[in-house]
């Protein structure tokens, strides 16, 4: 009798196991939906776009077209103008970059002015936002101001057949700490919930499994 109700708590058990790993059963907290973000309003946390390796970063300096041109970064994040060799730009704003600049060449221009701009927009490894999984096309995607997990999604073709996005996760690096948050792309791109979008990060990365069939 004791034996058979042993094997009985053991029957459970194991469904009960089957059962949160066919639900993909996660304690990861959800994410509030996505922001509006109407044009003509001001976001106070102002994203400042970072410069990557792939980049092409325009210099111009005034009255001194001779140090002037377009420099792609290279994989290092380093650029070599006529005058400075090996220039770490990977990780500054154009801004920063500009002001960097400005103090090299202060050695060899007085009072140089200096303006960058940037092409390409890959950006830097920690700012890109990768997606991994089951997606049609996964991939690292350069993150842009205010971008969410729709247009992510748009990005990377969708879903494959075999996807189970409702059970998709983001992780995300927060005060230095791995976190994970439930996302349902499913319902976000197939049943239209746009409740289900959320804002995406510079450096998310979403985990897309395999349905279980």
């Amino acid at each position: 009798m004791e034996k058979s109700f042993t094997n009985k708590i053991k029957t459970i058990a194991v469904a009960l196991f089957a059962g949160c790993v066919l639900s993909a059963c996660s304690s990861a907290p959800t994410l509030p939906a996505a922001t509006l973000h109407p044009s003509n309003t001001t976001d106070i946390n102002t994203y400042k776009y970072l410069i990557g390796a792939g980049d092409s970063v325009n210099i111009f300096v005034w009255r001194n077209p001779e140090v002037s041109g377009s420099f792609v970064v290279r994989p290092d994040g380093m650029i070599t103008t006529s005058l400075v060799e090996d220039i770490p730009v990977s990780g500054k704003t154009p801004t920063e970059l500009a002001r960097q600049i400005e103090e090299t060449l202060g050695t060899y221009l007085r009072d140089p002015v200096v303006t960058v701009t940037v092409a390409g927009f890959v950006g830097p490894f920690s700012e890109q936002i990768r997606v991994i999984g089951e997606a049609s096309q996964p991939q690292a995607i350069s993150y842009k101001k205010n971008m969410t997990l729709l247009d992510v999604m748009i990005a990377v073709g969708g879903l494959t057949e075999f996807a189970d996005g409702n059970d998709a996760i983001i992780a995300r690096l927060e005060n230095g700490v791995q976190k994970e948050y439930n996302v349902a792309i499913d319902d976000l791109i197939k049943s239209g919930e746009i409740s289900a979008n959320v804002d995406m990060l510079p450096g998310d990365i979403i985990i897309i499994p395999e349905a279980w069939f």
